[in-house]
């Protein structure tokens, strides 16, 4: 532990104490109090001494302190105990719980608090939503609860007036997912009536004094709480009770923000206002005798009608109903026919306060229930997220003693002996015990056991409530004093039981009214009157049809078991005492399943002063809080005890011959070698089956050890892991390597067998597998698949032209590079008729000129000396002025002519074919053709379109291909884009023009070209006309339109 607190504030430990009295037990708690140091441990066990002021031992500094820290490394704080447990469900996946005790006024409900606050604190560090949503629920309840459960008392200015135990549920991580409230034994009596001096439940002063003055006035309220009879006796206490900060105006205000953050709908948050408000007015109902007619005849009547009316109002029933149920209660007789009893004024008084504290009682039970309905944990599986742990804050009221003790402080203090018990049983009895059990001499402790006096309150047949539920289900009249004399004959020989029949002489008790019993925390006086009635709850099943009945949903809701007809038969519903010692029962069972932590509460002083500890006062709690014998177990024990195999589960890493597993005989002798290794062995003892640690430093020197070596260990385990997980990743890949190859064998084994399938006819003529589809190939086979196809195409045109005579060869090759060049943009261009070149030489298509023309050749060839001809036709010219000519175009493989066909084929024009530079053509199925020279260009027209350009393009030229529409030409005529070998391609964007009616189509071009950059070549020339813009299209007369036709 940290050197924080020096010697002047006392042993922050009793069990350091140099000798276990009283006296030096008294004196270090007065000297730590002196000095601000309210808490104080025995062992695990804090004692939290009530400052009554605020210190500053909270927040979240202080938090951060103990956040981690063992409980003995920081000074004694309920932060270091909520800390233990906290660590102990998230480390070791326990349930544990917080068992808050002592009488009312020692600060029981704060401490809860100031739990509930640190482990909000110290989760979540994520920031998840639901979490946060949780934490705020599990703040905010605490507010909300205190509210409708909280009074003032005489002991107390915040007294819990109901019992509340808390489940904190917790995932894997260790963040609140959840939680359940338990509320045990509400006070509902006090609706009805207050001692001098201490006031209702703070609800109803929180509505009157913090509401505005229109709600009021709505609810038909008035804001002095004097008005109304439930709220009279502590009307003028607030100032004294509460400060300026916390007063009932600002109360009302956080009550009504927390109910809002729970999640209470503005509609619930209004109900729960009109039923406070319609118990006032219930309250203020009186009933007053009248005489019906001439004859006198008794009757009953409510003083105050407007009060009914409001009731009937607030809680949405019918007024005639309300009245009916005040002053009259319906009643089955044995033939199951219906009777209406009317109530006496006595009667109806019963009945109507009855009424109050069973409404009250339900609004209390229904906030809980809605609280717990918001914190219930949410779509949780254990399979898939892993088991819940839970984190128990018990608060629960103290031990009372009053001037006139009733049926519930009966029941309070009987929890406390219940809780006592279980204090008894798992600290000191158990203790001893296990020490006898695994053989470990120490000195015995003598302790006051209360199994008695627990036995006396709940032994079936005998007990207390027994005999109590015995009286309330005879037959006839039994009175509380019948009850008391039943008692008196069943423990007249009882050590802890006295009455004033069994003990005449003790004049502090009254005849037939009081009796005592000897409590562990001293003796208590209680009067039996009222016990047959609060221990039956009886109510008139009319009310309970009333507010079933009402429109109301949020009340309907309080109220099931009003549809229930009168004429039904039922079983006796529990009495509140049986309930009650169930729930104790069950309470008791589920705090010993988990592992506990005890904080027990000292009150200084009846006076509520801060600064005073009265001695007397503080020395009767600690005596029957067992504090005393709490530190002789504690030093005549251990501090701790582990079963051998969970002691070496948790620390076996911190020892080379334990870790990772050990060799020797047994886990004991491994625990030994562990604890000599660190030199720790004079600390322990060796028991049967578990290893005792007497100093909680032995614990602290394992845990530091055991946290220096865990990253080491998880760096290690992430290293396997991550191996583990690569290989088993290797392997996987490995397999799914293998079934791709072998199944990629497979798709290229049947692709290769469905291909010789198909292609076992390719090799039949005449078509050699023209008509056959290539299946579709695997990824993988694409490129082959397309090698394959370019192969089959060779040779299935070798198989096609190997039969083709020789002579054939040369128009064969025209063709293909013909249709090389206009790659399918153009469809009509003769590659279905044979290409006979030379036109002009043949008799049959020249049979006027062709000896003309062959005389013309034969000059031409000794003069210019070319070798053959390439191709020969008439053609029809358009000149720049738009006159057509004809003419006749000459190619050889030297020189490009073009003749005059009507003077004798003289020679217009010769182009040497170094200075041809292209060839235009369009896409139509007319017969334009430009011819592209250095020297300008030739609009003609000629039949034989495919097949001058087939033979032109064998010769490397350059041409061009023009797209057109139907009767319209390209605008863009010339473009330089090429478009594979020589071939220059436009896209179609004609503009018709209308032009005089004789003179052909012509078509305009918006943007003539400028001079000298048309065409493909490199040098300056002339535009043509189909470059300016002007070019014939159809010769009207027909002259034109006989070369125009696509060839056959």
């Amino acid at each position: 532990m940290e050197d924080e607190e020096g010697p002047e504030c006392g042993k922050p430990d009793f069990v350091l104490l140099d000798q276990v009295t009283m006296e030096d037990f008294m004196r270090n708690l007065q000297l730590r109090f002196e000095k601000g140091r309210i808490y104080t441990y025995i062992g695990e066990v804090l004692v939290s001494v009530n400052p009554y002021q605020e210190l500053p031992l909270y927040g979240p500094e202080a938090i951060a302190r103990y956040q981690g820290r063992e409980l003995y490394e920081r000074p004694p704080h309920l932060y270091a105990v909520a800390n233990a447990t906290y660590k102990a469900m998230k480390h070791r996946s326990r349930d544990t719980c917080i068992v808050i005790s002592g009488e009312s006024g020692a600060g029981k409900t704060e401490a809860s608090k100031h739990i509930m606050q640190y482990i909000a604190a110290v989760t979540n560090p994520s920031q998840r939503a639901e979490v946060e949503r949780v934490k705020d629920v599990l703040l905010k309840s605490t507010c909300v609860l205190e509210a409708f459960g909280n009074a003032r008392t005489n002991r107390n200015h915040n007294s819990s007036r109901f019992g509340k135990y808390m489940d904190i549920n917790f995932d894997f991580k260790g963040d609140p997912i959840g939680g359940h409230i338990h509320s045990y034994l509400l006070e509902k009596s006090r609706v009805l009536k207050q001692h001098v001096g201490e006031r209702n439940f703070h609800a109803f002063y929180q509505l009157l004094r913090g509401s505005e003055d229109k709600q009021l006035h709505k609810l038909h309220l008035e804001r002095n709480p004097a008005v109304y009879n439930f709220t009279r006796q502590g009307a003028g206490l607030n100032m004294i009770v509460h400060s300026a900060l916390d007063s009932d105006e600002q109360s009302h205000q956080a009550v009504t923000e927390a109910m809002r953050v729970i999640g209470f709908s503005p509609e619930e948050v209004e109900s729960v206002h009109r039923i406070l408000a319609a118990i006032l007015h219930l309250g203020n109902i009186e009933f007053v005798e009248t005489e019906e007619g001439g004859l006198q005849k008794e009757g009953l009547a409510v003083a105050e009608e407007t009060l009914v009316d409001h009731v009937a109002e607030l809680t949405a029933t019918p007024r005639d109903l309300v009245l009916r149920s005040l002053l009259a209660r319906t009643v089955a007789s044995g033939g199951r026919e219906l009777i209406e009893k009317g109530h006496t004024a006595a009667e109806a008084s019963y009945a109507r306060d009855a009424c109050a504290k069973a409404v009250y009682q339900r609004l209390f039970e229904w906030v809980v229930n809605r609280i717990n309905s918001v914190m219930e944990p949410r779509g949780r599986d254990p399979r898939r997220d892993g088991k819940d742990t839970v984190i128990g804050v018990l608060d629960i009221y103290g031990f009372e003693v009053f001037p006139v003790n009733s049926f519930e402080q009966f029941c309070i203090n009987y929890c406390n002996e219940k809780l006592q018990q279980l204090f008894i049983r798992l600290i000191l009895k158990q203790e001893q015990e296990e020490y006898e059990r695994e053989g470990i001499a120490w000195q015995s402790v003598e302790y006051f056991n209360n199994a008695t006096i627990v036995d006396l309150v709940e032994r079936p047949h005998r007990g207390i409530l027994a005999v109590l539920d015995e009286a309330c289900s005879s037959a006839g009249t039994i009175t509380d004093r019948i009850f008391l004399q039943t008692l008196d004959t069943h423990h007249r020989h009882h050590l802890h039981y006295t009455s004033r029949q069994l003990c005449p002489t003790d004049k502090t008790m009254e005849f037939g009214r009081d009796f005592r019993i000897k409590h562990y925390a001293g003796d208590v006086t209680y009067s039996v009157e009222g016990f047959i009635d609060k221990n039956r709850d009886f109510l008139f099943q009319d009310f309970k049809r009333l507010l079933y009945n009402s429109t109301d949903p949020t009340l309907r809701a309080m109220w099931p078991d009003g549809q229930q007809d009168i004429t039904e038969v039922t079983k006796r519903p529990l009495t509140a005492g049986t309930l009650f010692k169930n729930s104790m029962v069950a309470l008791v069972e589920n705090l010993a399943s988990k592992e506990p932590f005890y904080v027990r509460c000292i009150k200084p002083n009846e006076d509520k002063v801060a600064g005073k500890l009265d001695e007397n006062h503080c020395r009767h709690q600690v005596a029957y809080l067992g504090l005393l014998e709490n530190v002789r177990v504690r030093r005549a024990g251990f501090a701790s005890r582990q079963p051998y195999s969970r002691f070496l589960l948790r620390y076996k890493m911190t020892c080379e011959y334990t870790w990772p597993n050990h060799l020797l005989g047994s886990d004991k002798a491994a625990v030994s070698a562990l604890l000599e290794q660190h030199g720790l062995q004079g600390d322990v003892a060796f028991g049967h089956s578990k290893l005792f640690i007497r100093s909680p430093r032995t614990l602290v020197t394992l845990e530091q050890s055991r946290a220096r070596l865990i990253p080491i260990i998880v760096l290690l385990l992430q290293k396997a892991w991550r191996g583990t997980l690569a290989r088993w990743r290797c392997r996987r890949l490995r397999a799914i390597y293998t079934i791709m190859r072998w199944f990629r064998r497979h798709k290229v084994r049947a692709h290769l067998a469905e291909l010789q399938r198909r292609f076992q006819a390719a090799r039949q003529p005449p078509l050699y597998g023209r008509d056959l589809v290539w299946p579709l190939p695997p990824a993988v086979l694409q490129p082959f698949q397309d090698t394959c196809q370019a192969l089959f195409c060779r040779w299935r045109a070798r198989q096609l032209v190997k039969n083709i005579p020789p002579s054939d060869m040369a128009q064969i090759k025209a063709k293909v590079a013909a249709m090389g060049a206009l790659q399918g943009l153009r469809q009509d261009w003769g590659c279905r008729r044979a290409w006979a070149r030379d036109y002009l030489s043949s008799a049959t298509d020249n049979p006027t000129a062709s000896s003309l023309f062959a005389q013309r050749l034969k000059t031409l060839r000794d003069k210019d000396g070319f070798g053959a001809v390439l191709f020969s036709s008439h053609i029809r010219k358009v000149n720049r002025f738009y006159k057509i000519r004809n003419r006749a175009l000459l190619l050889t493989d030297r020189h490009l002519y073009k003749l005059d066909p009507d003077r004798q084929y003289r020679v217009m024009r010769a182009v040497p074919l170094e200075a041809v530079t292209g060839l235009s053509v369009t896409s139509g199925g007319d017969q334009l053709v430009v011819l592209h020279a250095r020297g300008g260009s030739w609009p003609c027209s000629y039949p034989a379109t495919g097949e001058g350009l087939g033979f032109i393009f064998r010769q490397g030229w350059g041409v061009r291909l023009e797209t057109e529409q139907p009767r319209e030409l390209s605008r863009d005529v010339l473009l330089n884009r090429r478009r594979g070998p020589g071939l220059m391609l436009s896209q179609p964007r004609a503009v018709p023009v209308p032009v005089p009616a004789g003179s052909g189509c012509l078509r305009r071009w918006d943007r003539p070209l400028e001079p000298g950059n048309c065409g493909t070549g490199p040098a300056a020339r002339t535009p043509s006309l189909l470059e300016q813009g002007l070019c014939s299209w159809k010769d009207p007369q027909g002259s034109l339109g006989r070369h125009l036709q696509p060839p056959g």
